[in-house]
């Protein structure tokens, strides 16, 4: 760690030090000062570990804020901050916590997965991971969908391992995830106001921007508004094998996810032009749930064929997790330019 983050750490966030510093802990959760879990291996725990009292972690929270210029009080009660090595810092204040603070840090990944973790730890299987790969090798539009923390970056870092070293990547993110391996590579990350409302940069001016960066291929870390539509656009005009994450609860509800975001966009397009866009664009859907007993694992694989004569999405199965907990091939990915 850096001379920073252990400052930041070993001054502010003493109580759970040992936690951020231990690499099987995933997630620190903590409601109010006297409950903290911790997330290892996709499970939650339940600790002993407690803050002095609400002052202490008021403090805590107060003094992350001061070190990176945002404001945490009542008249701004979210604060969201990033420490010196990437791990997410998100706390909400009363009133809007009524439990009294709440805080969540999700470390950063210093582990890169690759295809032989994912396999190996059962996020999917070999036949899976070599349609994904043929799936990127050729531009095919990617959306990778799942509910929080089911690994949707993970594997979107893992899949980026295929993208040609010939490419020139945008990456667009919240907050820096990604680890792209190639070296044409231009990260760029959102910034939210300062304490006076001023010096925002959003998502959707951050993929205009993009446009103008003659990228190959863009990656927004997770699609959540209004980019869609700049996104679905691009996908659509130029810049195929463009790859995103969202929040869905199926493959065919991340479609549906993406019109409402591409709706949000503020054009005025009609719903069947917002879903020919969709169509256009996204030609394979990968869909990640977490189980009970921790496991991440892919439960879906599609593809998406345009519209039918129905108007309604024309999607083929590919893979599909049974219920005999086992990887099933339901058919063969077939490349865009295959006439898919």
């Amino acid at each position: 760690m850096s001379g920073d983050q252990d400052y930041l750490i070993d001054t502010f966030l003493a109580p759970v030090a040992p936690y951020l510093r231990d690499e099987s802990v995933g997630e620190i959760l903590v409601n109010g000062y006297g409950e903290v879990y911790v997330e290892c291996a996709g499970r939650l725990q339940l600790t002993t570990t407690r803050f002095d009292g609400e002052a202490a972690l008021r403090a805590a929270i107060s003094n992350i804020a001061e070190a990176v210029g945002r404001p945490a009080d009542e008249e701004h009660p979210i604060l969201e901050a990033r420490l010196p090595d990437g791990s997410r810092v998100h706390a909400v204040l009363p009133p809007v916590s009524r439990r009294g603070i709440a805080l969540s840090i999700r470390k950063f990944a210093r582990e890169l997965f690759t295809e032989e973790a994912l396999i190996a730890n059962g996020t999917l299987d070999a036949r899976t991971c070599a349609l994904l790969r043929r799936a990127v090798e050729s531009h095919a539009g990617l959306v990778i969908s799942g509910g929080s923390g089911t690994g949707k970056t993970t594997l979107l870092n893992c899949l980026s391992a295929y993208l040609s070293p010939d490419e020139r990547v945008l990456v667009i993110e919240d907050a820096s995830e990604l680890q792209l391996r190639q070296d044409h590579v231009i990260p760029l990350e959102t910034r939210p106001p300062d304490r006076h409302g001023r010096g925002e940069v959003t998502m959707r001016e951050l993929v205009r921007s993009a446009l103008r960066m003659r990228p190959d291929r863009i990656l927004v870390g997770e699609c959540r508004g209004g980019e869609a539509l700049d996104m679905l656009q691009a996908m659509n005009t130029g810049h195929p094998g463009s790859m995103t994450t969202l929040h869905a609860n199926s493959p065919r509800d991340a479609l549906l996810r993406l019109e409402t975001m591409a709706l949000m966009g503020g054009v005025d397009l009609a719903y069947e032009a917002v879903r020919a866009q969709v169509a256009g664009a996204v030609d394979l859907l990968v869909h990640l749930r977490r189980f009970a007993d921790g496991a991440r694992r892919v439960t879906a694989v599609d593809q998406v064929e345009g519209l039918g004569a129905d108007r309604n999405y024309a999607v083929r199965p590919l893979v599909r997790w049974s219920a005999a907990k086992r990887f099933e091939s339901l058919g063969e990915f077939r490349a865009p330019e295959d006439g898919a």
